[in-house]
């Protein structure tokens, strides 16, 4: 193993069910129930194909023969072609009818659309639990004061639990697309070699009916119940990359959610959950570093990228179709799914192991909080009485000489007691402490977190608590 190149998607960071999901023993018993499901149609329909064919091929749907197979494709250089024999070794009175009528991308394509919707839906529990656990953080922080920032310069104080509301405010968008991607799945269906039922209506003798409800069927056999109209040899590319869309969305997200916590953990403000055991640095025992948000941003930064190569492909799809997608979609559309399962997967250890050090905060606030006060003193000062022009110009000045202290001087804000000293604010000078209560300058951020969280994120996790309580597995 050690001498093999090893996707680490698969031997590190994804999950068994998504890996299980996209395997290739997976894809091929669903090749052979869509050969089942097609073979009983077209039965149904009046092709002279017996009940004994159709159970032969019933009883080998699971025991795939991939010696057989793999040594066939060496010979053939077909898959497909390489898989129908096989199968055909295991059911000889069915060998004649497998695949009747059908291209390889009645196997291919529908498979394909089946294992995506599948990882659809792995991926929204998740992605409702990731909301779920931050939902508890962010009704526990609503109200807790802590210092916002622009162009990461400190701005208007917001609390802790407003800032995780958006992280959750992006996934429920995220969630909303998602719905909408699995809700709207397509399969291929029983098109043909180049989307025309050609070969299906010379089976059925040019009865039209028959062809289209045979294309019905095979859906419906298959658990689905929407088809595109139209094909080529495939469907369109386009749809792949719907697909691939909505998990870019999910990773962007979590990229967002990632960034922000490291940034906060360099301010010692919060921090990932740090194992007894874990180790942060080689030569630096001493380091707390945030290695699983780091993770989820390296992981999101490569899922960011590989939408645009399902763009290239649906775009580059010659007339009918051309071969070039398939080894390409091999990778790419595996790839992001298993990207996106282990992005998940750290974004709920985060979100349900996320530490707060509200002291840490609160001193941070309380160093930068004197200058966004001046603007509550100067106005208090005013209804006492004062000059608005004259008491601005002190505040002016009394800033500029706090600031020099704590960039030049390396001291603490004194800017407070600058204008505590000051004869000119006298008249309020008792009340300023109580004007500087950080809870006092967040406007409605609590309010805003916890309506949010009742009108909208509740009534989602309510509807979908069949999903709720999975608990993240990071192997690593």
């Amino acid at each position: 193993m050690a001498m093999t190149y090893t996707d680490p998607l698969t031997t590190r960071y994804a999950t068994k069910p998504m890996l299980e999901n996209f395997s290739e023993e997976h894809r091929m018993v669903l090749w052979r129930k869509l050969w089942v499901a097609l073979a009983e149609s077209e039965k149904e329909l009046g092709l002279n194909i017996t009940d004994e064919q159709i159970a032969q091929m019933k009883a080998h749907i699971d025991d795939i023969n991939f010696d057989v197979a793999r040594a066939r494709e060496k010979v053939v250089r077909h898959d497909v072609m390489a898989y129908v024999y096989a199968y055909g070794q295991q059911c000889p009175a069915a060998m004649p009818i497998i695949h009747l009528g059908a291209t390889s991308c009645f196997v291919t394509d529908n498979s394909d659309a089946i294992i995506y919707h599948d990882g659809l839906v792995m991926l929204r529990k998740k992605v409702i639990n990731v909301i779920a656990a931050l939902a508890k953080f962010a009704e526990k922080y609503a109200g807790l004061p802590t210092l916002g920032f622009t162009h990461l310069q400190p701005a208007q104080l917001v609390t802790v639990g407003k800032r995780a509301g958006l992280w959750i405010q992006d996934l429920m968008l995220d969630l909303e697309n998602l719905d909408y991607v699995i809700e709207n799945t397509r399969l291929r269906g029983a098109k043909g070699t180049t989307g025309t039922q050609a070969s299906f209506l010379q089976l059925f003798d040019g009865d039209h009916e028959k062809v289209k409800k045979l294309d019905e069927m095979v859906v419906e056999k298959m658990g689905f119940k929407s088809k595109f109209a139209l094909s080529g040899q495939t469907y369109t590319r386009k749809y792949d990359y719907n697909i691939l869309s909505v998990l870019s969305q999910i990773a962007q997200s979590a990229y967002k959610f990632g960034n922000d916590i490291r940034l906060l953990q360099n301010m010692k403000e919060i921090e990932e959950p740090f194992e007894k055991s874990q180790i942060g640095s080689s030569a630096m025992a001493y380091k707390r570093n945030p290695m699983r948000s780091e993770r989820i941003c390296s992981l999101a930064r490569y899922a960011l990228s590989l939408p645009v190569n399902a763009a290239v492909t649906a775009g580059t799809q010659w007339l009918e179709r051309t071969l070039d997608d398939s080894a390409n979609r091999r990778l790419v559309m595996a790839q992001t799914f298993l990207s996106l399962d282990a992005i998940l997967e750290l974004y709920l250890n985060v979100a349900d192991g996320l530490v707060v050090y509200e002291k840490t905060i609160r001193k941070h606030i309380m160093a930068e909080l004197p200058f966004m006060s001046t603007e509550v003193i100067l106005m208090e000062c005013v209804k006492a009485g004062g000059d608005r022009q004259e008491l601005h110009e002190l505040i002016r000045e009394h800033s500029m000489d706090a600031a020099r202290v704590v960039k030049e001087q390396g001291g603490d804000n004194d800017l407070i007691g600058r204008i505590k000293a000051d004869p000119a604010f006298a008249a309020i000078k008792d009340r300023i402490d109580g004007l500087l209560a950080p809870e006092n300058f967040i406007g409605r951020a609590k309010e805003q977190t916890l309506e949010y969280l009742r009108d909208e994120v509740k009534p989602m996790l309510e509807k979908n608590r069949d999903c709720l309580g999975a608990t993240s597995h990071i192997s690593v």
